[in-house]
């Protein structure tokens, strides 16, 4: 997520693409409420924890954590995978986890993605996607962030399927799991959230148009359908944004006899 905002940014800021009203955000008003609301808390409370957190912890022990949930998130994309009739791409999931939770020991070293096995990201609003339930308007949900109606509903689902809901039985461990994870995900963002402050944009407006084009490029599976509307009349998608972005990095040269 945090190189995901930073180039974002960055290409929006070189390309001059326009941020502004947003015809799926039509409760902008009520959304711009509750964003504030989650401003506030998270410069009061989560901001301050997830500081403390990045200052305190090594950067080997943040970056153990974060394989760590990732690789329990890996058990939520089989199950969509599976959903999704992604036949192909279940048994390499299960490989990726039991690799990292056999030889990276339990999750925490990223051994997977040294040997190459692909990681993927599917959660149940994607898959609800897949089968042609529209997004909805775009919504802000207080404290968990920006989202939309259909993926939304699908939260609680969502985190009934991560793994740490029902292998530990304790309430108490299963909640501070759920709190070191929000916090490691917040922290994280905290380079990219310095440089979208910088930047000087709307940081609601930045933040809603990057998500609908990210869950978009998520549920096409990073082929968006191609819309007919003039590129100059909208924001540019993701996949424009990309092929720009190569368009403008020159070839690579032959290698030396």
């Amino acid at each position: 997520m945090t190189r995901l905002y930073f180039l974002l940014a960055a290409a929006c800021l070189l390309s001059g693409c326009a941020i502004g009203p947003n015809p799926k955000d039509p409760y902008e008003k009520f959304n711009r409420r509750v964003h504030s609301f989650n401003e506030r808390a998270d410069k009061l409370i989560l901001k301050p924890v997830a500081k403390a957190y990045d200052k305190v912890l090594p950067d080997k022990v943040q970056t153990g954590i974060g394989n760590f949930f990732s690789n329990l998130g890996v058990l939520v994309t089989t199950v969509n995978d599976a959903a999704q009739l992604k036949g192909s791409k279940v048994p390499v999931d299960l490989m990726r986890f039991a690799t990292n939770l056999v030889f990276g020991l339990g999750g925490f070293l990223d051994v997977a993605t040294e040997l190459k096995i692909e990681n993927r990201n599917e959660d149940l609003g994607q898959t609800l996607g897949y089968w042609g339930v529209g997004s909805g308007p775009y919504l802000v949900l207080p404290i968990l962030g920006p989202s939309s109606f259909r993926d939304g509903a699908a939260l609680p689902v969502d985190y009934l399927l991560y793994p740490t809901t029902y292998f530990v039985d304790e309430p108490r461990v299963t909640n501070s799991l759920t709190a070191l994870r929000f916090i490691d995900a917040r922290a994280d963002l905290l380079g990219a959230e310095q440089f979208l402050e910088q930047s000087g944009m709307d940081k609601y407006s930045f933040i809603r148009d990057t998500m609908i084009q990210r869950r978009e490029y998520q549920v096409h599976d990073g082929k968006p359908p191609v819309t007919n509307e003039p590129a100059a009349n909208r924001p540019k998608t993701l996949r424009e944004l990309e092929e720009e972005d190569f368009a403008d990095e020159p070839p690579l040269s032959a290698p030396a006899k």
